[in-house]
């Protein structure tokens, strides 16, 4: 049976779901194949790991166009900003359940290509909560990028929640959005 590059990748990924620092050896049982037919496709586990990383990274770059984050921003409506903001945080759940080991993985860290894209999405995110700030919509004393920082530790949140079967993933919007904008504190204390 023929295993496609895209077919490894989607299957190594729910494998290192379940075990982020597994080797290319378990990877390739994992997935069906030989270890020789892995390492055709991936000379590397960093190889595939960097591979992983592009593919999560078009992953949230789709969520921010879908969520319209950039047009949101600019455009200083705060029902726009909020709306953006809530497809946002919606769509990051899938990304961060799909590819859940990358927001954690060292060559995901290290790479080059990797962190500039990152950062560059990072910014686009840093810009709807700085308007959001300004549309009244999320504390304004907080610096934006501590902001998107919350977020990422959210979404590992979310990953391990998920992984170890701590919540419902039919929860998972709620909660996420719910901590996102409140905390964890009982309404009306501040």
């Amino acid at each position: 049976m023929m295993t496609s590059r895209d077919q490894i990748m989607t299957a190594a990924i729910q494998h290192l779901n379940e075990d982020p620092t597994a080797s290319m050896a378990r990877l390739a049982e994992a997935v069906g194949v030989s270890r020789a037919t892995l390492h055709r496709h991936f000379s590397s586990r960093e190889e595939l790991m960097i591979a992983l990383g592009h593919r999560a990274l078009e992953q949230w770059s789709q969520v921010q166009r879908a969520a319209g984050i950039i047009d949101a921003a600019a455009s200083a409506d705060p029902a726009a900003i909020e709306r953006a903001l809530g497809d946002l945080l919606t769509g990051l759940i899938e990304v961060a359940d799909a590819y859940g080991f990358g927001l954690t993985d060292h060559a995901m860290a290290v790479n080059p290509d990797l962190l500039r894209r990152s950062d560059e999405l990072e910014e686009h995110e840093i810009a709807l909560f700085a308007a959001a700030q300004r549309a009244g919509l999320l504390h304004a004393s907080l610096p934006p990028r501590w902001v998107s920082n919350v977020v990422y530790g959210l979404l590992v949140a979310v990953r391990e929640s998920l992984r170890r079967g701590d919540v419902a993933r039919r929860d998972v919007p709620r909660l996420l959005i719910d901590t996102f904008l409140h905390g964890t504190a009982p309404r009306g204390n501040s």
